[in-house]
């Protein structure tokens, strides 16, 4: 079944907006050694879409994956979901926001222990309740508001304001407009999309960067009756639990407490009452091995 030209025209305009995230994502994927998957072949996935699969084995199509060891022919482990979305009218905004929770979520808690950068690219008409509740999720959201569509577009020649009178007609002079931009003209247009949304743009990447580069700094580990130790890798954590021989006739143990901090000041705390809780607690925070998508 053909598409009306009013969701062409809206397909254009999603199409617009990933085509302007896009570069600025492949050259913070080169600065910090990342892969960034998108929609399109890749050799290690079937089919275009890029999908992972959460922990229930639920599939979400996403628009942009970072990855740590990543390649055309390996798939890494997630650093980052972004997804991008357009709205053009209020009452859609909340849904959207809904569905994006329902996508982004379910998949950083099947990695939380890689603790993935959740981001958010919305353009369009958004309410701010719709943002907030992204926001108090832990999503950073870069947003770029409905009249910068507008100018954007009128950038390049075409009228992009429409509201629910707009007819069909004139929808289709849009759509046989954008077809007839060369690729200059059509790179002018996204470039054009952000112009005004630099440092927004900018605080999107800080957030995205402090996400990335969090390691662990150290992990303290403490026998309540004994001194603590500090190991530098959660592998050299569990051989400190693992080797601990602490007398329990002469000096019970009543609990390990271990930390896990952060080199971005993030901090993770524990406190177990034997040993095999300790380990596990610890290997939950190391590398594990992807969920196939």
């Amino acid at each position: 079944m053909a598409q009306s030209p009013a969701h062409q025209f809206g397909q254009i305009i999603g199409d617009v907006l990933e085509a302007a995230i896009l570069p600025l994502l492949e050259g913070f994927a080169a600065d910090h050694g990342l892969y960034l998957d998108k929609k399109g072949s890749r050799p290690c996935r079937p089919g275009r879409k890029c999908s992972w699969r959460d922990r229930h084995g639920n599939s979400h199509d996403l628009d942009f994956v970072l990855e740590r060891g990543g390649t055309s022919d390996a798939i890494g482990m997630p650093a980052a979901f972004i997804e991008c979305a357009w709205r053009r009218y209020t009452k859609h905004s909340r849904n959207k926001a809904q569905e994006i929770q329902g996508a982004l979520e379910p998949l950083a808690d099947s990695y939380r222990n890689l603790a993935p950068f959740k981001g958010v690219v919305l353009a369009g008409v958004f309410t701010a309740g719709a943002i907030s509740q992204l926001e108090s999720l832990g999503f950073a959201v870069l947003y770029v508001p409905y009249e910068s569509i507008v100018e954007a577009f009128a950038a390049v020649g075409i009228d992009a304001r429409f509201d629910e009178t707009t007819s069909d007609r004139s929808f289709a002079q849009r759509v046989r407009a954008f077809k007839r931009l060369n690729s200059a003209r059509r790179t002018e247009l996204t470039q054009a999309l952000l112009k005004k949304h630099s440092r927004d743009v900018a605080t999107f990447l800080t957030s995205l960067a402090n996400s990335v580069s969090r390691q662990i700094e150290r992990v303290i580990v403490l026998a309540l009756h004994g001194r603590s130790a500090e190991a530098y890798t959660i592998d050299d954590a569990i051989r400190l639990v693992t080797a601990y021989s602490g007398d329990g006739r002469q000096m019970p143990i009543e609990r390990f407490e271990i930390e896990i901090r952060f080199n971005n000041g993030d901090s993770v705390r524990g406190s177990f009452s034997d040993k095999s809780a300790a380990i596990e607690f610890l290997k939950s925070y190391q590398p594990v091995l992807p969920i196939e998508p």
